[in-house]
């Protein structure tokens, strides 16, 4: 005979799961943090494929953090089946839930080519997540590795992938002044604005783009000048 209170707690997870697939984000809203304040193990499947196709960010954030709510040994296996994703969501929200989690050892799985995906929002999330999962003797290599990454994307991209190199802290200093040196001028102002935020992170990523605009246009002099 099944338990009367298993039977009823099998209940609320089916309504919980079918409330994720409604069509109102509050409602999966509600049902993300429903599961996730009673987390249950054997929902782990059906959270990180909801991951994959949830459509809006709060929601997606929510199921996040349910599975944060998991133990990391049941989670971080799924999560990590996901980063091979054909789907850009999947692989970007998965970075995202591992780099909440935390665990170190997910560190080989932020591979190059994660931190190069054509889909910005995959390579942003790979950002973050690397720096946040990357053993301390690793920094100097992933610096090396992001900075080839100047001048991509929009303001949110070059933004991200700014924030990403300021966390890595003093170690990245060589790193900016090589691509300070770069022949291509837009590398160059991304760098120096990266600088400029490590150096005065109330300076304001705008305001340091902009300073970095000026004194790539004034040419090689005012640059050396500026990074003294």
């Amino acid at each position: 005979m099944v338990p009367i209170n298993s039977t009823h707690r099998n209940s609320q997870d089916t309504r919980l799961l079918d409330a994720l697939a409604v069509g109102n984000s509050s409602t999966r809203l509600k049902a993300a943090l429903a599961i996730g304040t009673h987390p249950v193990p054997g929902l782990v499947d059906v959270l990180v494929e909801r991951c994959a196709i949830e459509p809006d960010f709060f929601v997606r954030d929510m199921l996040t953090w349910a599975l944060t709510r998991l133990p990391s040994e049941i989670t971080v296996p799924k999560l990590r089946a996901e980063l091979g994703s054909e789907r850009a969501q999947a692989r970007s929200q998965a970075l995202h839930t591992l780099s909440k989690i935390g665990d170190k050892n997910v560190w080989p799985a932020i591979t190059r080519s994660l931190l190069h995906d054509c889909d910005d929002e995959v390579a942003r999330s790979a950002w973050r997540a690397a720096v946040v999962l990357a053993p301390h003797g690793e920094k100097e290599g992933l610096a090396a590795e992001l900075a080839t990454q100047f001048g991509r994307g929009d303001r949110d991209v070059r933004l991200s992938l700014s924030r990403a190199l300021v966390a890595l802290g003093d170690v990245i200093e060589p790193i900016l002044q090589a691509a300070m040196a770069s022949h291509n001028p837009t590398v160059r102002a991304h760098a120096s604005a990266t600088r400029r935020l490590l150096h005065d992170p109330d300076a304001g990523f705008d305001f340091a783009v902009e300073e970095a605009r000026r004194v790539v246009a004034l040419g090689p002099d005012q640059e050396e000048a500026t990074a003294c």
